[in-house]
């Protein structure tokens, strides 16, 4: 038996949707949350660092994302702060695999998203689909280019977040690539 594919799941954009204005009408609960990487670009005296990120999240997430035939791995800035801060609200366990970043906002001298590279690391080979709000036509060449297996890049609108449209191309894409693995 072959492993599943990999999903690579960012938190901001597709499991908090941060730029909507209707999340709470759609199901979403709002939190208050201290992420180390994210209080760390921030005066520790202003009013957004003593009140905390505002993070929407959608408690039934969880379970369809455990119900996908993935290998789930966070793939965020909020690195192991996603077991401890968001896995919790959301009904996923605490202990998923985390990408380790080499550095959080580097530069790529190509001009690639700064996750892009050390992704591809992390996937050694393997298939994926990559959730995030912040994927570029560039990135989708790089990828196609430097990555032996089939790689699903999901972008996901910070306004909406993950909708039923997503969970329904991240089932077929799966079967597709389990259905060309026999």
């Amino acid at each position: 038996m072959t492993e599943p594919p990999l999903l690579l799941l960012d938190v901001d954009g597709p499991l908090n949707p941060f730029r909507s204005r209707l999340a709470a009408l759609r199901g979403y609960t709002s939190h208050r949350m201290r992420p180390t990487g994210w209080m760390s670009h921030r005066d520790p005296e202003s009013r957004s660092a003593r009140r905390g990120l505002r993070v929407r999240l959608h408690p039934s997430h969880g379970g369809r994302l455990l119900a996908l035939p993935y290998e789930l791995t966070w793939a965020t800035a909020w690195m192991h702060e996603a077991n401890t801060m968001i896995a919790p609200h959301i009904g996923l366990p605490g202990d998923l695999p985390v990408i380790e970043w080499p550095e959080l906002f580097a530069d790529d001298p190509d001009g690639l998203f700064w996750k892009t590279r050390p992704l591809l690391d992390w996937a050694a080979g393997r298939p994926f689909a990559w959730v995030d709000d912040m994927i570029t036509p560039q990135d989708r060449a790089w990828i196609a280019a430097h990555h032996p297996s089939p790689a699903l890049l999901l972008t996901i609108h910070a306004r909406h977040g993950l909708r039923d449209r997503d969970f329904t191309t991240l089932t077929r894409w799966a079967a597709e690539v389990s259905g060309a693995g026999r």
